[in-house]
Order: C-alpha cells, then structure tokens, then sequence
C-alpha cells in the first residue's frame, strides 16, 4: 500500500494533507525518512513515525477509555466537553465512535471503535453484555435494597419489571451492580425505583474486560486481541 493511503487510513489527515507531510520529510519507516508519497510498505503491524511521533498501523481502531466525569459521549456536547477531546485527533478523523453511552457524571469503562460491526454488537441489547457498575449511593445499603434489585424494579415506560443480573454489598453505602440492558439512565432509574439514589456512577467491566487499574482517568489505550478475547469471554444467556 502507498504511504499516502496509508497514513490517510490511519486518521493523519485528507491524501492531499498526507502527501505534504511526506514531502516535507515528517514521515520516518525503520527510522528512514520516506519522502515519496507513493512508495509502498506492506501495512499489516507496520511501525513509522509523522513528526517524531511513532505510529502502528492499525486496521481498525478498538480502544478503551478511562472517561471521567464532567465528558459527554458526543460529537456535538451540549454542556460539557466531548470525550473525544481526550483522543488524539488521528483517531476522530478516522471516525472512531462510543459504543454505547456513559452519563457526563458517570465514570468508567467506556469502549470505542471505527468498526461498525463491532460497534452495533456490543451496543445492542439483544445481545444482554454484562455490564459491572460500582456504585455509591445516597443512603445506606441494606438487604432489603439487594433482594429489590435482584427481583426486579417497575421503571416508567417498561412493560416489566427489571432485575439485577447480580448485586452485592461492598460498603455501607455502596454496592456492585451488574445489568445486561442498555436502557437510558438504566442504574439510577433502578437504584430509585427500590427507595434509595445513586450519588456516584462507575463502570468497571464490560462483558468479560476489566477497566485496568493503571489506567488513569482521561487515558485511553488500544485493545489487542486478548483484550477482544478477554471481551467475549462471559457466559451468555441462551
């Protein structure tokens, strides 16, 4: 493939922007400047750099985002910042979108990716991913809240009650929560429908992947494939 297209492929701008930076002598291969646009490379897991910065050659784009709190999950963020501000700009030019939505207040496990396939699979909620939230809430979490959530809440606008697929007490005023839906505000509403609020929101695991504990809030990071792996790797429901 032609270190034009490959660079375009890869989010670093039009093929028109991507030919300048190659004749302006930014673009390095095995650490020798490439200055003809249309020389070619074998792109699988090739490895250059554009500007000093070093670069894979990806495919698709699966990412893992740490968002925090105070983002929306929006191109057009209408009273916070997008989280899109915390990638890099390659990656939102290449369309990389949110699978699924977390709240602006709600942390977490956020997944991305510029597939479209991938990307309905894992938003659906025929699919019933298990989703681990941990939760902090207004007032003290007692058994009869667990034994709520677990049987099922009546929340507006659903034909029937919706249950926990589980739900344990870590705290005095906190719990772990897992759910297999992706209905809007799907937690809180729960959480108000058994008599108590959620004061703080955050999602730890998607289906069978794990927020990982040294990834801050704000970072991003590529999955491979035993993260994918790691992804599908639940039991699920028949």
């Amino acid at each position: 493939m032609q270190i034009e297209r490959i660079l375009h492929s890869q989010g670093f701008g039009s093929r028109k922007e991507c030919r300048a930076l190659i004749r302006a002598g930014l673009v390095a291969v095995a650490g020798r400047t490439v200055d003809n646009p249309a020389e070619d490379f074998a792109p699988a897991g090739l490895e250059f750099s554009v500007d000093g910065e070093a670069w894979t050659y990806r495919e698709k784009a699966f990412l893992m985002l740490h968002k925090p709190a105070g983002y929306e999950c929006s191109r057009q963020p209408q009273f916070h910042p997008s989280v899109f501000a915390l990638l890099p700009d390659m990656l939102a030019n290449r369309d990389v979108q949110c699978v699924g939505r977390l709240d602006q207040d709600t942390t977490g496990l956020l997944l991305l990716a510029d597939d479209g396939q991938f990307i309905h699979r894992w938003s659906s909620g025929k699919k019933r991913t298990p989703k681990v939230y941990e939760v902090t809430t207004s007032h003290p979490v007692d058994d009869a809240l667990i034994a709520a959530l677990l049987k099922g809440v009546e929340l507006v606008d659903e034909p029937a009650p919706i249950a926990a697929a589980a739900c344990v007490k870590t705290g005095e005023r906190s719990l772990r929560l897992t759910i297999t839906e992706g209905k809007y505000h799907q937690v809180k509403r729960m959480l108000a429908a058994a008599g108590n609020h959620v004061k703080a929101l955050h999602r730890s695991v998607v289906g069978g992947l794990a927020l990982p504990a040294d990834l801050a809030a704000g970072e991003w990071c590529w999955l491979d494939d035993a993260d994918l792996d790691r992804l599908s790797a639940y039991p699920e429901e028949a």
